[in-house]
């Protein structure tokens, strides 16, 4: 004999719950004069044979003739008393704010980049939703499932999320370098685009956040190598500024190279070789012309280089810097 429920209510400890039936076990013979209690932050839909007969919000009721026409008309219509208990399902919808909801990339999104031509991307971050119609939420969404909890919707929204993220991107930028400043533009405009997939669902979005976007590990490396050379500016006069302080260095260290002398000598022969070698091995290599005198072969401004490497003047990523320019011209 099906159970007779006189009470009909629901709390939440977890917070989590979006959607509850009373019974979990399918419809029950609920008695006519049975106490409903709905909280502030719920409503409650009675279903009979699959579709919604009504929808009551906040508050306590007593399920009585006088108080409730629609469900005496549909009791009576089947043949109930008005004493008599009827077989009816219950579902009560929490239509509190579900905060810090997680959404993120399972696979890469393909960026088409200005200057990187075409990146992988992932994204993630959160957002916040709640139902705005719980008749539709209940319909579309939950079916006769007994329990919906935020996380068993959190996979489906996540796909619609991350498809008009990936639109979206194409528009606001065009190279990942100018995505962190975009952020708040980018979360507006997901937002906007969001929301009539979620009205659809019996949802509202009240908030949406990017937390990051990420390259992966390689382009990364290029990104910082392109920071660093926008850094340096104009690399020639870098190197050339860094050799004048290494020459100044080692004429100050009387230990170094340029402070030593064999037979007296070789000391103060460095001091006058060492600026006619940087200036001839650090000019910009330019093309022969007949009409000036003849110039360093780029393969002797390489030697030239190479003697500043040894002798601890530059540094080997200068010294292979260089060293591709001047290949470039052979």
């Amino acid at each position: 004999m099906p159970e007779l429920v006189e009470v009909l209510e629901f709390l939440d400890n977890s917070g989590s719950v979006m959607v509850k039936r009373i019974p979990d076990n399918g419809p029950t013979e609920i008695k006519w004069g049975a106490q409903l209690t709905v909280r502030e932050t719920q409503e409650a839909i009675f279903f009979r044979d699959g579709q919604v007969v009504d929808v009551f919000a906040a508050g306590r009721y007593m399920l009585e003739t006088r108080n409730f026409p629609v469900i005496t008309k549909w009791v009576t219509s089947f043949a109930y008393g008005p004493n008599s208990p009827f077989r009816a399902e219950v579902y009560f919808t929490n239509k509190k704010l579900f905060t810090n909801l997680k959404w993120g990339t399972q696979e890469p999104i393909l960026f088409a980049d200005r200057d990187l031509k075409m990146v992988r991307l992932r994204a993630f971050g959160n957002y916040t939703i709640q139902i705005s119609d719980s008749r539709v939420f209940v319909n579309q969404i939950v079916g006769t499932m007994g329990m919906y909890q935020d996380a068993d919707i959190a996979d489906y929204l996540k796909n619609i999320i991350v498809s008009k993220l990936t639109a979206i991107l194409g528009k606001q930028a065009q190279s990942v370098m100018d995505l962190p400043s975009a952020y708040d533009t980018i979360n507006e405009n997901v937002k906007a685009a969001l929301q009539p997939d979620f009205q659809d669902l019996g949802l509202s979005l009240h908030n949406f956040y990017v937390g990051s976007i990420s390259v992966p590990e390689e382009v990364q490396e290029m990104i910082d190598q392109r920071a660093g050379m926008s850094a340096l500016g104009n690399m020639d006069e870098f190197m050339k500024y860094k050799m004048a302080m290494s020459i100044q260095d080692a004429a100050n260290n009387v230990n170094g190279i340029a402070g030593q002398t064999v037979g007296g000598g070789v000391g103060l022969g460095m001091g006058f070789m060492m600026p006619q070698m940087v200036q001839q091995a650090m000019a910009p290599a330019i093309q022969p012309n007949t009409s000036m005198p003849e110039q360093k072969s780029p393969i002797e401004k390489l030697k030239d280089i190479k003697s500043l490497l040894d002798l601890g003047i530059i540094t080997q990523a200068e010294f292979d810097q260089k060293k591709a320019q001047l290949l470039s011209l052979i």
